[in-house]
């Protein structure tokens, strides 16, 4: 199941994709961002018949992200963002 968290605006798209088939909850992601977007939940919110941990983005992140992430926007010197490196499990991706 994918879990999409943020928005889209006259500006564009942001939005955090975790694929929760792919997450294993083990919670790399949250250290690696430098905002705290993330968290690590015992069971996932969007799936009741899930009951293994899961990484969400948490609460007062939510419709804030255009503006936590932007300082981890890909550039020339960082190709990838730092949640997405840190997911073995290829289970994040991003709008941008």
């Amino acid at each position: 199941m994918l879990a999409n968290y943020g928005y889209k605006d006259a500006s564009g798209d942001f939005f955090i994709t975790i694929d929760t088939d792919k997450c294993d909850g083990c919670g790399n992601c949250v250290p690696a961002c430098p905002v705290g977007v993330f968290e690590v939940l015992d069971e996932d919110p969007n799936d009741p018949m899930r009951d293994e941990p899961v990484a969400v983005v948490s609460g007062e992140k939510k419709k804030k992200l255009k503006y936590e992430c932007n300082p981890c926007k890909p550039d020339s010197d960082r190709p990838a963002l730092p949640c997405v490196a840190a997911c073995g499990e290829g289970a994040i991706s991003h709008s941008w």
